[in-house]
């Protein structure tokens, strides 16, 4: 396919889409128990407030951010703490994780909420203050906290706050949905963004590919003339916020740079709901929209799920599973996470639950690199995906650093297109996830060094001080026998 984008590569996988997007967003009835875990964002785990035997409203923060990258906890709805400890996490590999159980009373009783009358009259610390303590995190799949970047208006000059409605990954349109039906929201919640940021204007970009959206946005926001609604060419991954930024201003992050050394900061359409409802109606993050999809699912749809609700109650709703799946996956099918079953619970970051059959996934059996080049040529940050594969396979973990490593935003292109079936993102997560470790076990080393400098210079210090009083004393006492003698 002839392809009009400025950016690089990328790839054109089948939509599936269709069925999911036809529906109106369906709202979730309670389920008798959340599962809520600590971490449900990047960075430091969420500290508990509350114990198990303790009553709890909706939207009563259960558990507070303990730094500035994290996210706080809330009560998706009123009940009681049943228990504190190891639950199940959407994790690959079963583990389980920290979280609270709650035991719903079925009353979904509020706290009160203390929403400001004019949010536009507030100062923007203050409001994103108010987004920090609301909870939340990029819903796009990121999550990483939300007010951590709307703080970046007070150290950067923003020119555009860029919406990210593209949505380019297979199957998902629960942002497609969100953008038709609470257009107006969004906007709004753009306006209070650019606000924060002291941003000049805002683009709206959404795929060619989802005509009801642009037609919804544009008229939403058609009477504000900062706002601009753009269409961008149906490629993924047009949804990486790197990508987006080049396709929509011309600029390009730099290697190792961010958004705003460019002037723009991106957020997730979702997201920015999320911050309209904190700024205008107090509420925290508790719940979002989850599209639930693949060929195993009966009725797929769009779905308004709280937090912590169990992944078989969303299938339920969709009529359940027409066959068992080969693979659940909590995400999209490129960059989605493997389910271990069906009882982990729907988190902030959820963008979609889809049941695949065999005919969806991508061959298990790879076959050796015949270096064709079609991952170079597909990779949309310009890397060459063979050389670092070829590293990471042998452990060579710097070797594939250097070969661009640290750039790679794990979109998967470079697998899609491999005839030889190469699982290169993986390779990839390998190995990325081996230098993390590396550089903690670097920063636990220095802080052990540090601390065993300091208490050196301060064993040294008090040795110092005591050899100082000993010959003071010894000083202070020698007139008196020179007296005597």
């Amino acid at each position: 396919m002839f392809n009009l984008s400025r950016i690089r590569g990328g790839v054109h996988p089948a939509g599936h889409k269709d069925r999911s997007a036809a529906l109106s967003i369906a709202q979730l009835p309670l389920a008798p128990r959340l599962f809520l875990p600590l971490r449900q964002h990047a960075g430091a785990e969420a500290l508990p407030l509350v114990r198990p035997g303790d009553y709890v409203l909706k939207g009563q923060l259960l558990a507070a951010s303990p730094s500035e990258v994290s996210a706080p906890v809330h009560a998706p709805s009123s009940g009681r703490i049943l228990e504190l400890g190891p639950i199940a996490a959407p994790h690959p590999s079963g583990l389980l994780a920290n979280g609270f159980v709650l035991e719903c009373d079925g009353e979904d009783r509020w706290i009160d909420l203390d929403p400001p009358e004019d949010p536009f009259a507030v100062a923007p610390e203050v409001l994103a203050n108010r987004v920090a303590e609301a909870g939340v995190v990029g819903l796009g799949g990121a999550i990483f906290p939300a007010a951590v970047k709307l703080r970046q208006g007070a150290k950067h000059e923003i020119k555009t706050v860029l919406v990210n409605g593209s949505e380019c990954e297979p199957y998902l349109t629960c942002d497609d949905r969100l953008m038709r039906e609470r257009a107006a929201a969004i906007v709004d919640g753009a306006r209070l963004i650019q606000h924060i940021l002291r941003a000049y204007g805002i683009v709206i970009a959404i795929e060619d590919n989802k005509p009801a959206a642009l037609a919804a946005m544009r008229a939403a926001a058609e009477p504000f003339g900062a706002v601009e609604v753009q269409a961008v060419p149906a490629l993924y991954p047009m949804g990486s916020a790197k990508q987006l930024i080049r396709e929509v201003t011309g600029r390009e992050v730099p290697a190792g740079g961010r958004s705003t050394d460019v002037g723009v900061l991106v957020h997730n359409a979702g997201t920015v709901y999320a911050i309209q409802q904190a700024l205008r109606h107090g509420r925290p993050l508790i719940s979002r929209v989850i599209t639930v999809a693949g060929s195993c699912v009966s009725g797929p749809r769009n779905i308004e799920a709280l937090i912590g609700t169990p992944a078989q109650q969303l299938l339920d709703a969709c009529g359940g599973l027409v066959r068992p799946p080969e693979q659940l996956l909590l995400g999209g099918p490129m960059m989605g996470v493997v389910l271990p079953s069906a009882q982990v619970p729907v988190i902030k970051g959820a963008t979609g639950l889809l049941a695949l059959g065999k005919h969806e996934l991508p061959r298990a059996e790879s076959s050796p690199c015949i270096r064709c080049a079609r991952c170079v040529d597909a990779c949309p940050m310009g890397l060459t995906p063979l050389e670092m594969a070829a590293h990471a396979r042998v452990d060579d973990f710097d070797g594939a650093s250097q070969s661009g490593l640290k750039d790679c935003i794990l979109c998967g292109c470079c697998s899609y297109v491999c005839p030889s079936h190469i699982p290169l993102v993986q390779y990839f997560q390998y190995a990325s996830g081996q230098l993390d470790e590396r550089r903690a076990a670097a920063r636990k080393t220095e802080h052990i060094k540090q601390m065993s400098e300091a208490r050196a210079a301060r064993l040294a210090e008090e040795e110092a001080a005591k050899a100082a009083a000993k010959a003071a004393k010894k000083r202070k006492a020698k007139p008196a026998n020179e007296v005597e003698s």
